[in-house]
């Protein structure tokens, strides 16, 4: 897979015009051919009862990830939307901070398939606490 022209600046742009992921204080920390990764520092509004960081919160940042992951292949003019994922929250989101990977699986003109595999950090030490897989339409032309 070889990224599109200018893909690593227009997933920069579009991750920025997100408020959701500015007010999560997500951040985009790789940007490559159908790979993207967005990182988030753990903080007290994040947490859901029991000290956890939210269901809602990884899985935001990791259908952003797989999101864009798509968009890095798509030719410029291009824009994506999930069309479904599905995750498995595979252990609670404990740590300092949160790491969403994602890699497209398949790459193709409407959808896409894409995985994204999330993990905590907590001193240097990273534990996978979920998994998404999604399905990605390409919009042509944009929103």
């Amino acid at each position: 897979m070889s990224a599109a022209p200018d893909a690593a600046a227009r997933v920069a742009a579009s991750f920025a015009a997100q408020d959701f992921m500015a007010s999560l204080g997500a951040r985009l920390t790789v940007v490559d051919a159908g790979r993207v990764d967005i990182e988030l520092d753990v903080r007290p509004g994040l947490l859901q009862q029991h000290g956890f960081v939210h269901a809602g919160v990884v899985s935001a940042i990791a259908d952003s990830a797989a999101g864009y992951a798509a968009l890095s292949l798509l030719p410029a003019g291009s824009d994506v939307l999930t069309a479904e994922f599905k995750i498995n929250l595979l252990a609670p989101a404990r740590g300092t901070r949160l790491l969403a990977r994602a890699r497209v699986v398949r790459s193709g003109r409407t959808l896409s398939v894409c995985s994204c595999d999330v993990f905590a950090l907590q001193d240097g030490v990273e534990k996978q606490i979920a998994l998404l897989v999604s399905t990605v339409f390409a919009m042509r032309g944009g929103t």
